[in-house]
Parts: structure tokens; C-alpha cells; sequence
């Protein structure tokens, strides 16, 4: 089945990677994915041999990318793939809330890059890589200097922006942040025009619920799948 025929969000790396995102990544017709400092997510357009060659060569021997799979996955030699996990697409419906409060919330850029990094490292919410936070706007919290929450925009898609990156130090959990960090979020890409959406593993309840509270209801259901060229 050509996956390009689906709705954008089934097959969302490719939406991404073929309008909004192109500049983030490499590819062509059949297969595209994301400089591997930015994010490793790729995604072919079908499930076809010459899809998955065209992968094959946008890969250098023993690589890996992560794909976001509706269906079983057969690439062709040369590339092993294996499941990681079940992932949930959410995506928000109403609005957001008119008033947030961001009285302390601060716009993170090149300069934090190093703080987001090691935040991210320290509480996993996701891939993030050196140059993860040119794929949108990205905020915060702060205290005594230390980045202490985050979240930010991922994926661009011609009518939907993915909420990506919502991870809080350990030590200062309980306080409502991410909650406040997706809301400010959430309001900015629907004043754009656009609908917020976002992933997260099926076995994170504790996000899984959180989300839910916001406002954002399950889409879709994928298979998030490992590639690796082994020739």
C-alpha cells in the first residue's frame, strides 16, 4: 500500500520530512530521514523493495533509524529490522486553556542546547540529539541556572505540530510543569492554525494519563521499529 495515500499523521516522519521538514533531512521519492544529529527517525513512502533500497542507501553499514510502522515491516536484504515497543499517536481536541501560567517559563534556543541535551539524558522522554531543538520552539523552566523541565515541537506537518521532548528533572516532579510547559505549547500551535499531536509508549501510563487530562485523545497505534543495514 502506498502510505502517502493515508491521512499525513499515519505515516507522519514522511509528511514531516517531505513538506515542513525537508531541510532537516535527506531522501528522495521513496525514502526520506533525518540528519542523525537532529532526530533518527526515517519512513518510506511504501512498503516496497524499492522503497527500502532507497532506505539502504541513505544508510551507512551497521546504521540504525527508527521507524513508525501501521503495518509488518519486510525490508529487503541488507536490512534487519526489529520492534522496539507499541507507540500512541495523541492528538488534542478542543482547545487549549486561555490562560496559562508562564510567569517563569523561559524560550530555550542554540545557546541551551547543551542544558537540553543533558536534561533529556538524565530523564529519556525520547530521541534528542545535539541539534534536536532546530526542529521548533522549544521552552522551559529554570532554577538557580539549572534547566529544570522542557518541552518543544518536533515534527512539522502541513496542518499538525507535534509536541515532543516533555521531560522534568526527578527532583522536581509533583509540580504541575509539563502540564504547563504542553498548554503554553498547545495554545501557540493552535493559534498558528495548526493541531497539536504527539507520541508516546503504551506502557507510560503515568504520560499516557497526563495527556489525557490535557485534553488529548489516542489517534492511531504504531509499531515503533529498529532498522539496521547489516550488509
Amino acid at each position: 500500500m502506498n502510505l502517502s495515500s493515508r491521512h499525513s499523521l499515519d505515516n507522519p516522519v514522511w509528511a514531516a520530512l517531505a513538506t515542513r521538514h525537508a531541510h532537516l533531512g535527506t531522501g528522495g521519492l521513496l525514502a526520506r530521514r533525518y540528519h542523525p544529529d537532529i532526530a533518527p527517525f526515517a519512513a518510506v513512502v511504501s512498503n516496497t523493495a524499492a522503497a527500502w533500497q532507497e532506505l539502504h542507501g541513505l544508510m551507512q553499514r551497521g546504521e540504525q533509524v527508527a521507524l513508525l510502522a501501521l503495518d509488518t515491516m519486510e525490508p529487503v536484504e541488507g536490512l534487519r529490522a526489529e520492534q522496539l515497543g507499541v507507540i500512541h499517536q495523541m492528538a488534542a481536541t478542543g482547545r487549549a486553556p486561555d490562560r496559562v501560567d508562564d510567569t517563569e517559563m523561559v524560550h530555550l534556543g542554540h545557546l541551551d542546547a547543551p542544558d537540553m541535551l543533558e536534561l533529556a539524558s538524565m530523564t529519556k522522554p525520547g530521541p534528542f540529539s545535539t541539534r534536536t531543538h532546530e526542529t521548533g520552539h522549544y521552552i522551559g523552566y529554570r532554577e538557580r541556572q539549572q534547566l529544570i523541565a522542557m518541552a518543544g515541537e518536533r515534527m512539522h506537518i502541513d496542518g499538525y505540530v507535534e509536541i515532543s521532548a516533555v521531560c522534568v528533572h526527578n527532583a522536581h516532579r509533583g509540580r504541575g510543569l509539563a502540564g504547563r510547559l504542553v498548554n503554553v505549547l498547545r495554545g501557540d500551535i493552535e493559534r498558528r492554525g495548526d493541531t497539536p499531536f504527539l507520541h508516546v509508549f503504551s506502557d507510560n501510563r503515568a504520560a499516557i494519563g497526563l495527556y489525557e487530562r490535557l485534553g488529548f485523545e489516542l489517534r492511531q497505534v504504531f509499531r515503533l521499529v529498529r532498522i539496521k543495514r547489516v550488509d
